[in-house]
């Protein structure tokens, strides 16, 4: 794979992505100026998340905007594949955004929990993967997610309500769609090819337990895209409106900034559960620096933030963008060193750990029990 290739998938993300290119190809809308002021005027809020392009296109945002400031309001719908332990990425990456989307909008939140995905697909045993499930959702809950907006959907546990919709979806969906969207083989298991219907469900679910019309706004990774082209294809035939999307951009793996953070690899992935100690170490050895070799080169020539590991997560969670700016301006002029840049990521890193695992160790299961959808 050459420096201009690159491959995103739900499955797989190769090479440096182009996200020009994605816009281009996939004919999503960017986030420009003019829909971001229409978000502040309804909001009178401001997300660094959107200051900076970390959310960077969308599909049929205004439609649901437009929905809002009528009185009809959306719901938000994001979920998790519990294979593993929650890691960085997934909260600063997109929960924390969804957070804030539920907050400033006031609006509910479905929350899809991938069981049956992540037996299908990965080489753990049912049981080990009811185990990362309840691991993860003691991760949600302990973002401070109203339990009163926010319903919890466990595919295996709520296949009584999502298994009749999923199978009129799957109706709808051929192989070869699937084949051509993931690059399945033969190989791939029957149960892996059906999947993508499971998570169309959430998209209108609310709509049929509740008998509404509202608006789906999904806040995602691009690499999760996949999935719902194929459900805005199919979607309308069912009698149910196309959600509505925004697309993150991928927060970049410790080694570099060519791929994603992934739970696989516990050594090189920040978990939510590290201890201080074990993030500094982290951080130290594996963060991927934009410094130069020596004290002196770097003195004279700076740094390059561009491709720092340290400075472009400080981008997720600096939310002071005068702060941020010294910290670019600083490395970039070589006046900051890396080992600083490093030291300054993980004191906020070990700040937002602290306090999350602080409320993590006080979830009971009567907790959890608030957040289930309750059948």
């Amino acid at each position: 794979m050459n420096e201009k290739e690159f491959k995103v998938t739900p499955y797989e993300v190769k090479g440096t992505v182009d996200y020009n290119k994605l816009i281009e190809q996939f004919g999503i809308k960017r986030l420009d100026s003019k829909i971001l002021n229409k978000i502040k005027e309804i909001t009178k809020k401001d997300s660094h998340y959107l200051r900076r392009e970390i959310y960077f296109a969308h599909r049929d945002l205004k439609w649901a905007l437009d929905e809002y400031e009528k009185g009809n309001k959306f719901f938000l719908y994001t979920g998790c594949g519990p294979s593993g332990p929650v890691h960085l990425g997934h909260v600063i990456g997109i929960w924390e955004f969804v957070k804030w989307l539920q907050e400033t909008f006031d609006v509910e939140l479905w929350f899809q929990f991938t069981d049956d995905e992540k037996f299908l697909y990965k080489d753990k045993s049912y049981e080990e993967i009811q185990k990362w499930t309840y691991e993860n959702m003691l991760d949600v809950i302990a973002m401070d997610f109203d339990p009163k907006k926010t319903h919890f959907l466990i595919d295996t546990k709520h296949a009584g309500i999502m298994y009749p919709e999923a199978i009129k979806v799957a109706k709808k969906i051929t192989f070869s769609t699937i084949k051509a969207a993931f690059g399945f083989t033969d190989s791939n298991n029957i149960g892996s090819i059906f999947y993508t219907a499971m998570q169309t469900v959430p998209v209108f679910l609310p709509n049929v337990l509740n008998k509404t019309n509202k608006p789906c706004l999904i806040p995602l990774g691009f690499d999760q895209d996949p999935h719902f082209r194929i459900s805005r294809d199919v979607i309308e035939k069912l009698g149910h409106q196309k959600p509505a999307i925004m697309h993150a951009k991928m927060m970049p793996a410790i080694t570099g900034i060519d791929e994603k953070m992934s739970s696989t690899d516990h050594e090189k992935a920040i978990l939510m559960t590290d201890s201080p100690k074990v993030v500094k170490n982290k951080i130290n050895k594996y963060a991927f620096s934009g410094g130069r070799d020596t004290i002196e080169e770097h003195r004279k020539f700076g740094g390059n933030p561009d491709i720092d590991v340290a400075y472009q997560w400080l981008i997720y969670l600096e939310e002071n963008d005068e702060k941020l700016k010294q910290i670019h301006d600083d490395y970039k002029s070589g006046k900051l060193l890396s080992g600083e840049l490093k030291q300054i990521l993980i004191d906020k890193i070990n700040n937002y750990l602290t306090k999350h695992q602080e409320r993590r160790s006080k979830i009971t299961q009567k907790d959890i029990d608030k957040f289930i959808y309750k059948i």
